[in-house]
């Protein structure tokens, strides 16, 4: 399937820059970017055991000065700005070396940036030489392309993926290794390849199915291989012949997800609104039951027209909890709970069981 001059689901060879120049204004939902760290590295790096580390020695990895890396930052950060879409958000990750300089230049840009995510790393490279401390961590930023973008946010999705809690900001994963670690004759095929959890809580966090993702450092493909995975488009720009010849392999194996019931979210946004009231049509709660909240330290009685009442304020069920905790606001579907037989259930539950009824038709 094409878009004016490009595929979806291919890699292109060639380089970053002069490969976005032929894609269309507005035309990608998500770019992912690893691009070269800039790690200035002078010195062969050994083990106390004298062996040498692989660490990254690529050429494409060097540049002459900070000047020739921020204006190479400037022109494909310029690029995948145009071809970003209005309400289409970018994630680029770095290390000391180099974030800092992308971020002033995303700023500079006019991106806006969203978050930083620190991956934290549960398997580090230890600091062989014992002079500076272990360096444990990346840092990705996540941007809109302007400070009033509509950008996709699958908040509800990251909550459920973390017990029902606000997914916070430092993420820890390991280092890709073991069997994801792609190898040849015993090496490393790319000295930074990902790994797919990472990989996999950006797509699922800011994409929907159907998306389209571009990554104009592809490397061994870890974002082709997620997005085939879980039903996005991608598009991989990648320099290096060897590498692409691993990850069309490593693409080519991925099953998708078949069932869309699957890999389909729905943000409470844009579920249908039920209100209080429906509850008391279907027949879920009576007029005159008592709700509660958690700790059963507040009480209130359910009216027949969907408002409820307490000793001194009567409002809907948002507003009465707000005035007992003498709050400006509070949402009254996760505070308060009804008596079900020996147990109490949330009447946050209640509401799902109706929505769930009413999406059949």
């Amino acid at each position: 399937m094409k878009i004016k001059n490009f595929c979806f689901n291919k890699i292109y060879q060639g380089n970053c820059l002069e490969r976005m120049k032929m894609f269309p204004a507005k035309s990608i939902d998500l770019i992912f970017a690893d691009p070269p760290y800039n790690l200035q590295l002078e010195k062969v790096l050994k083990r106390p055991d004298q062996s040498k580390v692989n660490g990254v020695k690529e050429n494409w990895d060097k540049f002459n000065n900070f000047q020739d890396y921020d204006n190479f930052t400037k022109n494909w950060l310029n690029e995948a700005r145009r071809i970003l879409k209005d309400d289409g958000t970018i994630w680029v990750i770095g290390t000391y070396h180099n974030i800092f300089r992308i971020g002033k230049i995303l700023q500079d840009l006019n991106f806006w940036i969203l978050n930083d995510i620190i991956w934290v790393k549960t398997n580090p490279m230890p600091n062989f030489r014992g002079t500076r401390f272990s360096n444990a961590h990346e840092t990705l930023i996540w941007c809109s392309k302007n400070k009033k973008s509509k950008y996709t946010f699958n908040y509800n999705l990251m909550k459920s993926l973390n017990d029902d809690l606000q997914m916070r900001s430092d993420w820890i994963f390991p280092i890709c290794n073991g069997s994801e670690r792609l190898k040849h004759r015993g090496k490393k095929v790319h000295p930074t390849q990902k790994p797919e959890a990472l990989i996999t809580r950006i797509i699922l966090s800011v994409t929907n199915p159907g998306d389209i993702i571009l990554d104009p450092f592809f490397g061994t493909g870890t974002i082709g291989a997620v997005s085939k995975k879980y039903n996005r488009k991608y598009i991989g720009i990648e320099n290096e012949k060897k590498y692409i010849k691993f990850a069309e392999k490593r693409i080519k194996s991925i099953e998708p997800i078949k069932n869309v019931k699957f890999i389909k979210t729905i943000e409470k946004k844009q579920q249908k609104r039920i209100p209080f009231g429906r509850l008391i049509e279907f027949n879920l709660i009576q007029p005159g039951d008592i709700l509660h909240d958690l700790k059963k330290k507040w009480h209130a009685k359910v009216r027949v027209d969907g408002s409820i009442i307490t000793e001194n304020f009567k409002g809907s069920i948002h507003s009465v909890a707000a005035n007992l905790q003498n709050l400006p606001s509070c949402n009254g579907w996760t505070f308060w709970y009804k008596y079900e037989k020996k147990d109490s259930i949330s009447i946050d539950v209640l509401r799902e069981k109706i929505r769930s009824e009413l999406e059949r038709f």
